[in-house]
């Protein structure tokens, strides 16, 4: 990228302008300072995520306080820099700081500056527009209204139900709002809540965006923004029926002593996608009735080991989808929490047949008239289905694998169709395979 969005953080010039209890932060260089053996303060900006200056004063407090020692300049030039190294009582701080949690390196982010940070970049602001929705989607056939449907709701950034018969596109759908959210995001590497860390950008989440290097050893000007942060696309986290409500709090490391960013948290400023609900261990209603502050206030209640209960951020676009009836899952009083309840329905005849040639065509065929006609009349029960938006990328997978372990060529033929049509569903004593999906 070749220009900062206006949302980009500042980096502190100062030791009082970076919201850390300066013991905190004095600890924390002495454990980066022990750890990865470092000895020169643009060394310790670098590994600590700061500016110079702000390790040029910790090092001042911590040389009063005998803690650190000078060895004297790097080279012979005169501007060449002091090398430091701990002393005996500044070993001891560091190994002592280090049993209380194992975290060094990159300072964190108060959970002050997380809060305005958050709100300068909200998802609720990203406001979408049409041709944006448009082309992060144009790979579906999409019912008419659909996308019509769907804008507001993601620029409201509320919640959002997709529900209808499986298969149909209600997964994929999510995706691409997600991808409609292109823009830029900055994620902090670590917050601290009481003294201690929590992790949160993770590198499975978050993408990482290049943009201007942040020099860390600026001293007269700024880097191009915080580095304690990390620019990112804005973020999505998908989760199915392996979802817990434990994977909504903290999870604390007792080794390391230190925590990481239950999942709706690294989903700030994007998606949380809440895939197959009502597969889940725990009911669908007991997941919502977890949800319900959150989408409503905007905030999120947390815990820590110790008990102390702190507030952050909910800025989170959630998406539930389903297989399910909503009134199946959900109260009168939970479904009236979600704002937008979209229905993602099977496909017509004439939608089916173009996804049909798409996908064909994608996967190295050319559709068949024949082929066509057969399957409609002879595999479906009828020629208008039922159905479903995974239909025609799943026999194309299987004709193409077919293909790829005879050797032959990708054409189109009634008995290819056939033996692909065999994995499609499964024989059943009590129905007819070919009605069922």
């Amino acid at each position: 990228m070749s220009a900062l969005p206006q949302t980009a953080p500042q980096a502190p010039t100062r030791l009082e302008d970076l919201g850390l209890d300066t013991t905190f932060a004095r600890d924390l260089m002495l454990k980066t300072m022990f750890r990865m053996s470092l000895s020169l303060p643009t060394e310790l900006a670098r590994a600590c995520g700061v500016m110079t200056p702000i390790i040029d004063a910790l090092i001042d407090i911590a040389r009063t306080q005998n803690l650190i020692e000078t060895l004297g300049n790097r080279g012979v030039e005169a501007a060449s820099e002091l090398r430091y190294q701990l002393t005996d009582l500044g070993r001891a701080r560091a190994q002592d700081a280090l049993a209380q949690s194992e975290y060094y390196g990159t300072f964190p982010i108060s959970l002050d500056a997380f809060e305005a940070q958050s709100k300068r970049q909200s998802v609720a602001g990203a406001a979408i527009r049409k041709a944006q929705l448009e082309a992060a989607s144009n790979h579906l056939v999409l019912p008419p209204g659909m996308l019509d449907k769907l804008g507001p709701a993601v620029n409201s950034g509320r919640s959002i139900l997709f529900y209808g018969p499986p298969g149909n596109g209600k997964s994929v759908l999510s995706e691409a709002i997600r991808d409609a959210l292109g823009d830029a995001v900055f994620i902090p590497h670590t917050l601290v809540v009481f003294g201690q860390t929590i992790s949160l950008f993770d590198p499975i989440v978050h993408q990482v965006i290049a943009g201007p290097q942040s020099d860390p050893h600026a001293i007269r000007s700024r880097p191009p923004f915080d580095p304690r942060y990390v620019m990112c696309k804005r973020p999505s986290v998908i989760t199915g029926g392996e979802l817990t409500l434990d994977m909504l709090d903290l999870g604390y490391n007792p080794v390391s002593r230190t925590y990481q960013a239950p999942l709706q948290l690294k989903a700030t400023g994007g998606v949380f996608i809440v895939d197959d609900l009502g597969r889940q261990r725990e009911s669908a209603q007991a997941l919502m009735n977890r949800w319900i502050v959150p989408i409503e206030q905007r905030y999120d209640l947390l815990s820590l080991q110790s008990g102390q209960k702190f507030t952050v951020p909910f800025d989170t676009l959630v998406i539930f989808s389903t297989n399910f009836a909503p009134t199946d899952l959900f109260d009168g009083a939970a479904l009236r929490r979600i704002y937008y309840k979209v229905k993602i329905d099977r496909p017509g005849q004439q939608d089916f047949l173009k996804m049909f040639v798409i996908m064909s065509r994608k996967a190295g065929f050319e559709p068949r008239e024949d082929v066509i006609t057969h399957m409609l009349r002879n595999l479906y029960p009828s020629p208008n289905g039922p159905f479903a938006a995974y239909h025609a990328p799943f026999l194309m997978s299987q004709m193409g694998s077919i293909c790829d372990y005879e050797g032959i060529a990708r054409e189109m033929t009634i008995p290819l169709m056939e033996r692909a049509w065999e994995n499609l569903y499964v024989d059943s004593d009590s129905s007819d395979a070919k009605g069922m999906g």
